[in-house]
This record gives C-alpha cells, sequence and structure tokens, in this order.
C-alpha cells in the first residue's frame, strides 16, 4: 500500500506498462506493507533509484570484475588506495564519480567481496540518479569501500520482513557453510524484480538455483540447506529524495565509525550490530 500525504495513491499508470518503475510500484500497491511519501517526487525519487540499482548491478554482472576475499582485494591505484584490511580508500583529489565509474569502466582491475559489492552499486545507481554534481559534493574525500562501510548519507538499515522490493538486497544464509571456505556463509543478492537476483561471485540466479549453489559449499555432513533469510538491506530513499530534491550545496566533513571484521559474505545485520 501506497500513501501519498496520508491519502492512499494507487495511479500506477503514470509509469508505462512494462517499465521496471511499473512493477516496483505495482508491487508495493499490492502490499500489505504501508510505503509513505509527503509527495510525489520523494515516490518518483524511489523508484528512479531502485531501477538504477537494479541497472547497476546487471551492468556489474556483465563486467569483469572477480569475487576475492579482502585478502586477496585489487583495485585501480590512480584511484583508490588499497588498505591493509583489504578496503578501498578514495585518493585525496579524486572526484568521487570518477572513482566508482572506473569501476565498471576498468573493471578488470578490481577484486572484492560480496558486501562490499552492494555498496559499490548503491553508490554507481546513486550517481546515476542525482548526477555528478551533488554526489560529488557529498562523498568528496569520504568513500571507503570495505564491507558494509558505507557514507552516513545513505543510511543503510537491516529490516526484518518477507516483503522484498526490486532494488532491494536480500541475504542467503548457508548455515553449514564449509570452515575452510567461509566466505560461502552466505550471499548478499539484489532483488532484480524478474524472479532473479544478482549475487556477487556467482551471477544472476533463481532462488533456487542460489540455494543449490549455497549448498554446493557445505561442510561434510552437513544437514540444513542454505535458505533465504528475512533480512533485507535498504538505504533511506527519503533521505536521499530530500537531498537531491534541495540540491543541497554544501560540504561536510563526516566521521565514520570503520569495523574491520574481515569476514566475506555477511550480512547488513551482521555488521552492523
Amino acid at each position: 500500500m501506497i500513501q501519498l500525504s496520508g491519502m492512499p495513491f494507487q495511479q500506477s499508470d503514470m509509469w508505462s506498462s512494462g517499465s521496471i518503475e511499473r512493477m516496483i510500484i505495482q508491487r508495493m500497491i499490492e502490499d500489505t506493507v504501508v510505503y509513505s511519501y509527503q509527495s510525489i517526487g520523494e515516490l518518483s525519487y524511489e523508484l528512479k533509484l531502485r531501477k538504477n540499482i537494479i541497472l547497476s548491478a546487471r551492468a556489474m554482472n556483465q563486467s569483469n570484475v572477480r569475487f576475492e576475499i579482502f585478502a586477496n582485494s585489487r583495485c585501480n591505484p590512480q584511484y583508490w588506495r588499497l588498505t591493509s584490511t583489504g578496503g578501498f580508500l578514495l585518493r585525496h583529489g579524486v572526484k568521487p564519480s570518477d572513482a566508482i565509474q572506473d569501476i565498471y569502466m576498468n573493471s578488470s582491475q578490481y577484486a572484492f567481496e560480496c558486501a562490499t559489492a552492494k555498496v559499490i552499486i548503491y553508490y554507481h545507481a546513486l550517481l546515476n540518479t542525482m548526477g555528478e554534481s551533488l554526489f560529488n559534493q557529498l562523498f568528496q574525500n569520504n568513500i571507503y569501500l570495505y564491507g558494509w562501510q558505507y557514507d552516513s548519507e545513505l543510511q543503510i538499515k537491516p529490516y526484518y520482513t518477507g516483503h522484498s522490493l526490486p532494488g532491494d538486497v536480500v541475504y542467503f544464509e548457508n548455515p553449514d557453510f564449509d570452515p575452510k571456505t567461509p566466505h560461502w556463509r552466505g550471499e548478499n543478492a539484489v532483488v532484480l524484480g524478474d524472479g532473479t537476483y544478482f549475487g556477487h561471485g556467482v551471477g544472476i540466479m533463481t532462488a533456487e538455483q542460489m540455494i543449490h549453489t549455497l549448498n554446493q559449499s557445505r561442510m561434510r555432513g552437513a544437514n540444513q540447506s542454505s535458505y533465504l533469510t528475512n533480512v533485507i538491506a535498504r538505504p533511506s530513499f527519503n533521505h536521499l529524495a530530500k537531498l537531491s530534491i534541495s540540491q543541497l550545496g554544501y560540504s561536510v566533513h563526516k566521521y565514520q565509525h570503520i569495523v574491520h571484521h574481515n569476514e566475506s559474505s555477511v550480512p547488513i545485520d551482521r555488521y552492523m550490530f
């Protein structure tokens, strides 16, 4: 259900039939969860950003980036400094937009694990939604890519629900993963909306295929199957919409609380809590 200024909203025909936006808004209208917006601009912004998250996920799938654990991470040193923990720190004087775009343009130079991939997808989608000028103002000298580490403006939070929307990031848990390959403990995956999910390192698959793939990396004697959890990661679409609509022109020095856990493929809630 969608509420606009406190009133029910059902005008899905504002978006063309067959479009990604129309698919997303139909899912919202049919959902028992209430999605509330102050204006049509906020709703339209979320639809646009969700669409771009899906497109950025598909673009990463088609790129030459590799999956690697933190110890084997790689990046283009022209834009990023590779830290001792396997993170990518934006170099001083480099435009954030150039650095994020380079991951897609020179993808063969990059390797990272699956949570990092989802944060990169968020940044890339946000860049394509708000444009370079505002993106560079918001994130200058303040991007550090390491697992679920993110700039405070994204306000990524975990939600516990069985109702995912296209553009959400869900988590497939592998409870009996092989301790020799702990990066197969699970998979963060973008909901693409057509019954498939994108997971960095495995590609685009259905839920059944994702579960089957994870089950191939269980410990000997395992009796628990992998499964799709109810954990969903979402940025604050409303907050980002307000920033974009108001076109705030300011630079903020932000403090980032960084947790170097050295555990690949963890869900958002495990990283935060």
